[in-house]
């Protein structure tokens, strides 16, 4: 079984010491908009309410890049990522990237 990581937005873990600071780590996806699916956000648009589409599309994003992030911790040994951020940015029309990052640490 592998072994799971600490994965927390506070610069500190209750209850445990940082013993160690391995680095920096991100995890990032790039997703484009669907036509189908900017078809039913434009109709959405007209009458109101939750995208549904784009909020499930960000949701995957989001577990995605966090996963993509937990991946590299463990590749350096961390037993925690201590403030872990979410950004997004646009990279051309219609498609942006989420990007995962924060701090792999070893606990004592």
């Amino acid at each position: 079984m592998e072994k799971e990581i600490i994965i927390t937005t506070t610069e500190t873990v209750p209850q445990r010491e940082v013993a160690e600071i391995l680095g920096v780590v991100f995890g990032n996806t790039v997703r484009a908009k669907h036509v189908g699916k900017d078809i039913l956000a434009g109709l959405k648009n007209i009458v109101g309410g939750e995208i549904e589409e784009y909020t499930e599309m960000l949701r995957d994003a989001r577990m995605e890049a966090l996963n993509r992030m937990i991946k590299e911790a463990k590749k350096l040994g961390a037993d925690a990522v201590v403030n872990v951020r979410f950004t997004t940015s646009q990279t051309m029309a219609g498609a942006a990237e989420l990007l995962a990052y924060g701090t792999a640490v070893r606990l004592r």
